[in-house]
């Protein structure tokens, strides 16, 4: 048994994208419209996308929560894996980005489960907190600020059930997050709010190496 991470060369990662990812075509074009944006880096990679369906599907997930949604990509990935009446709770402020899943949505015929709201999304959350939605989610998925990370956390941690899932992105932060020569204010924020999950009694989790690292939260 190895006690070491295998080296993903460029030659490994297309094997493993050619022989596991299972992308609609649909997906591929939306994917491959976002790679040609300056923003391109935003994007949720398909393979996180495709685990991320995956465990929406496997804990029969229908209520979920998006904070961050950028093209849309990943919203459609979720949407695609929940049930006719599922819904996606999705919080951005971009309209000129958001506009650009809305045209893959329609042509999935998924639009109808994805609830856009255009604010920020702590404003969002607290407004739903308030109609009285905690623990009427499944699901979650938080790729936004990292500044604001710890805050979308609690938010979403209320809203959740009990062995509901969030899942967090780019928590590894390029590697920057080891290095204590980096100070800049979201490795700084990303650094913290790790540190606060691993010690954090309410939820079970594990942090993989996967994209720019993604940690899963199961809430107690």
């Amino acid at each position: 048994m190895s006690h070491e991470h295998i080296s993903v060369t460029e030659d490994l990662f297309r094997y493993m994208r050619n022989v596991s990812l299972r992308e609609p075509e649909v997906l591929r074009r939306l994917r491959e419209e976002t790679g040609q944006m300056p923003e391109m880096t935003m994007q949720t990679m398909a393979e996180q996308c495709q685990l991320m369906a995956l465990l929406a599907g496997s804990i029969g997930a229908r209520r979920t929560i998006e904070v961050g949604v950028f093209t849309g990509y990943s919203a459609l990935w979720t949407a695609l894996a929940l049930p006719q009446d599922g819904y996606i709770l999705a919080c951005d402020i971009s309209e000129k980005w958001t506009s650009i899943g809305h045209r893959y949505w329609r042509e999935a015929g998924v639009e109808h489960k994805i609830d856009l709201r255009l604010a920020p999304a702590l404003e969002t959350l607290d407004a739903v907190l308030a109609n009285g939605a905690e623990g009427s989610f499944d699901f979650a998925y938080i790729d936004a600020d990292k500044a604001n990370y710890g805050n979308y956390y609690e938010r979403v941690l209320k809203l959740l059930r009990p062995r509901g899932l969030i899942l967090f992105d780019n928590v590894l932060w390029s590697g920057k997050v080891a290095d204590e020569n980096e100070q800049d204010s979201d490795t700084v924020a990303l650094r913290a709010f790790n540190s606060k999950l691993a010690g954090d009694a309410r939820v079970d989790m594990s942090m993989l190496p996967i994209g720019d690292g993604l940690t899963i939260a199961c809430k107690r």
